[in-house]
């Protein structure tokens, strides 16, 4: 009779296992698929995602309030630890939000370098999102491809400032000091050779039917609920809104370069993948123009060659080391630059810069002391990863996967 009563006791246990029809899933928050230390938590039926509830937190690092007790050139270092696959763009954004409140005209020459630098950002950027889309699909091969370019793109970075993935690189007026022969020397070879490395990869992709059946209807959001969203940047162009901030609100010259902008229809893993390769070829015609427009200023203006940051940002910019030796003046800047003495002016600031992910923008109030006295960073992955639930309800898991990728949700940017 105990070992029927034992059996019975089973049976019914397995008919109530085989009652539940959904399972939960953990996706992070340290795995693969996820591309950084992020958590899903998503409740599946078979392949079917039901529901998903994001988690972040893991890697917070509270930057907004660690800047807000460091002196302004400072934070640059931050800045970089947002978006570190385009870490330039951060830099350039802090940069100018910092000149806008100290009222910072920054010569021309000066401009057209940080264009070139920021598009080289954006190029290797989008690189990395595109062939990670590629890796999630199941071709490696055009992910080894691209990142000797990006390799390229990190040694100009190098030769400029010293550093590769977290620059610092520039310095509010400009930059710390001028680009040297060499660093254009392996600019004009990247923009001889990377054309054909470009096509090489679209070639393998772009019309590649099983690559094209993985992208196609994944994960897609119309141009309502993406502005709803609060989305800007590739994703958002991806859906049919042809939002820039180059565009809608110029800085750093934007508004003399002749460039257009690749918008998609449907919102989909497929239409971000050829938005952001639009892009890319952009960016290349952006840097191309800027390399003539400071031909141009060299030839006409000779003196402007050795023209690398703004005479007004002085007290913000450390006089070289041959002054400081020599000179008592240079001596004392260079003391209270490095001792965080400069004061501010009172002033309340927003500054946007499109940033590899979309609309990266820097709220600053100012109390005229050395620090800010608020910092906000507005980090667009931060709202992408948020409509990430509704993306991929009714979708299968593998699409999940590389809906993702394709959102580009950075984790040092996610969780400032």
């Amino acid at each position: 009779m105990e070992l029927q009563h034992q059996h019975q006791q089973h049976i019914k246990l397995s008919e109530e296992s085989l009652q539940k029809q959904t399972t939960t899933l953990n996706l992070g928050p340290t795995h693969p698929a996820t591309h950084g230390v992020f958590q899903n938590i998503m409740e599946i039926d078979g392949e079917r995602v039901l529901e998903t509830v994001p988690t972040i937190g893991y890697i917070h690092r509270a930057f907004e309030k660690i800047a807000e007790r460091r002196p302004f050139y400072q934070i640059t270092t931050l800045t970089d630890r947002l978006n570190y696959c385009s870490s330039p763009i951060n830099n350039m954004g802090w940069h100018m939000t910092v000149e806008k409140l100290l009222k910072i005209n920054v010569p021309k020459r000066v401009q057209y370098l940080r264009v070139v630098i920021m598009e080289l950002a954006r190029i290797a950027d989008h690189l990395v999102c595109n062939s990670v889309i590629a890796v999630d699909t199941g071709a490696l091969t055009p992910f080894t491809y691209v990142f000797q370019s990006r390799e390229h793109i990190y040694e100009i970075f190098e030769e400029i400032c010293g550093s590769r993935l977290t620059t610092n690189i520039g310095r509010v007026g400009g930059f710390e000091r001028n680009f040297t022969p060499a660093s254009f020397d392996k600019l004009n070879k990247f923009l001889v050779n990377f054309p054909k490395t470009m096509k090489e990869f679209e070639n393998l992709l772009n019309r590649n039917r099983i690559f094209m059946e993985r992208c196609i209807g994944a994960g897609p959001i119309s141009a309502e609920r993406a502005l709803n969203y609060g989305f800007t940047g590739p994703n958002l162009r991806a859906a049919g809104v042809d939002y820039d901030v180059r565009v809608a609100q110029p800085y750093c010259s934007y508004e003399d370069f002749d460039f257009k902008i690749p918008v998609g229809t449907t919102g989909d893993v497929y239409d971000r993948f050829m938005v952001r390769n639009g892009e890319i070829w952009e960016s290349l015609s952006i840097i191309l123009q800027a390399l003539e427009k400071i031909e141009k200023i060299e030839k006409e203006f000779p003196e402007q060659k050795e023209i690398f940051y703004a005479q007004e940002a002085d007290h913000f910019h450390l006089p070289p080391k041959e002054d400081v030796y020599t000179k008592m003046e240079a001596l004392i800047y260079h003391f209270k630059i490095i001792m965080g003495e400069i004061d501010a002016p009172k002033g309340e600031v927003y500054h946007a810069v499109e940033g590899g992910n979309g609309e990266l923008g820097f709220y600053l109030i100012s109390d005229g002391g050395r620090t800010p006295y608020r910092l906000h960073f507005r980090r667009p992955c931060f709202i992408y990863y948020q409509a990430y639930p509704e993306i991929v309800s009714g979708g299968l898991l593998s699409d999940a996967v590389v809906t993702l990728s394709s959102l580009n949700v950075i984790a040092g940017e996610l969780d400032a």
